[in-house]
């Protein structure tokens, strides 16, 4: 039976060490901002200010909490001792590359929270959800566990959702999350199309696959998952990213394409098959034909779009068409600019374009897809989740209050090996799981 259904876009709050360490090899914007001293108060309150301006549209708007950075565990686990204030000092003066990726706030970015499959979708018509392991890149690789346990603490009800753990951590079964999956469908509580978008196949070295930089999410890695999820063949289709794409610097799926409903906004250089993948999916969608907006190299250099991160923008669903809602770069740049303002006469399902500005998020490499993890819940399973995370004007307050109060407006490399930091990080956030009704999720809590 179809069930009412709405997107609830749950978005990652910037965490007070925001910094620019430079640490994603094959992302174009995060090495070019490398060591540039970065404002985590800004960060924060400009994160919350997207936020608002879609809670005030009346789009149903979660938060995901922040991790605790410096992450003094995973230094001890590797070979550091003493107390924090020691630990900070040796990791400092031996291995400040280490010290910069446990201090990294790139938890802010959950379409790489996790994969989360509708019940409309799944064999046991649960919501599932299994946080991607992040394999890829050391700094991101341990944060699955306490994104496990947020999304535990905001979704309980095993009656109404599923929770796996993160897939094994090793390059064959390397998952990125919400990043390389976009779901379509004719309505949010109608079974829907899962599209999964992997940049390599593991197991199969004459497959193709990029030359220049790493393909992160595996064709094995997607699979799994749908697996776990208990998805059938109808209701999945696994794609290649194009490798040329990677190498130009498409880290992910979303910094290419984006997806809501029956609308795929999407760049000719996105897909390695791209009719065969378009065909799969219109093969498989019900109660909607497939809305394909295409934009080619031609109005759009594959160069252009990675530097405005013009496909990296939220999609979102109004009485009147699709508004994309774009990062104030794509302003910067000409051939973009000149493509929006062509799109929204051209008579398409993107009838509208507003600007955002999250600059701070921009120079680390993650626009306003990045910011958020979209999870599609019925009317019953939005009763059933904890309800402390979703903004209201009250919350916009405290929170706000929060950040000011607790956040840094300069942070430097040097500053992250400051006992203190440390200290402001932890009393933050146990004051955000007492607002948000958390409970204790982070390590030192426990």
């Amino acid at each position: 039976m179809v069930k009412h259904a709405v997107e609830a876009n749950f978005d990652g709050l910037v965490g007070p060490t925001h910094n620019y360490a430079g640490l994603s090899w094959g992302n174009v914007a995060s090495k070019s901002n490398v060591r540039a001293e970065s404002n985590p108060k800004e960060a924060a309150l400009q994160g919350l200010a997207k936020m608002k301006r879609l809670a005030d549209r009346g789009y149903v708007q979660g938060i995901l909490p922040p991790h605790e950075r410096p992450h003094i565990p995973t230094l001890r686990a590797l070979g550091f001792e003493g107390a924090d204030s020691q630990i900070l000092e040796q990791a400092a003066k031996s291995s400040p590359s280490i010290l910069a990726a446990v201090s990294s706030a790139s938890t802010m970015w959950t379409a790489n929270a996790a994969t989360v499959s509708p019940s409309a979708d799944t064999a046991d018509h649960r919501v599932h959800f299994t946080p991607a392991n992040l394999s890829a890149k050391f700094h991101r690789s341990i944060e699955h566990r306490v994104t496990g346990r947020a999304l535990k603490a905001i979704f309980a009800d095993e009656g109404y959702f599923a929770h796996h753990p993160a897939l094994p951590s090793v390059s064959q079964f390397g998952d990125e999350g919400a990043a390389n999956h976009t779901r379509l469908c004719g309505g949010y509580g109608e079974p829907g199309v899962e599209l999964f978008v992997y940049g390599q196949v593991a197991f199969n070295d004459q497959a193709p696959a990029p030359k220049k930089y790493p393909a992160r999410q595996t064709l094995e890695a997607s699979q799994a998952i749908a697996r776990l999820h208990g998805l059938d063949d109808q209701h999945t289709v696994f794609a290649q990213q194009n490798p040329n794409a990677i190498d130009a610097g498409v880290f992910h799926n979303d910094v290419i394409a984006v997806g809501n409903g029956n609308t795929l906004f999407y760049h000719d250089m996105a897909f390695l098959e791209e009719e065969r993948v378009l065909a799969d999916i219109r093969s498989r969608l019900t109660g909607a034909e497939l809305e394909a907006v295409r934009v080619s190299s031609e109005e759009v250099p594959i160069e252009d779009a990675v530097a405005s991160y013009l496909f990296n923008s939220q999609l979102l669903k109004t009485p009147d068409g699709m508004m994309l809602a774009v990062p104030g770069e794509c302003r910067e740049v000409a051939s973009v600019s000149r493509y929006l303002d062509t799109l929204v006469q051209s008579g398409g399902p993107i009838t509208s374009v507003e600007v955002f500005d999250v600059k701070q998020s921009m120079r680390n490499g993650g626009g306003p897809a990045c910011l958020r993890l979209r999870v599609v819940l019925s009317d019953e399973e939005l009763k059933a989740m904890h309800r402390g995370v979703l903004l209201t004007d009250d919350l916009y307050e405290r929170l706000t209050a929060w950040v000011k109060a607790h956040y840094r407006d300069r942070l430097s490399q040097a500053d992250l090996a400051d006992p203190m930091l440390l200290e402001e990080v932890r009393k933050a956030l146990d004051e955000l799981t007492g607002i948000l009704g958390l409970g204790s999720i982070y390590d030192f809590q426990l």
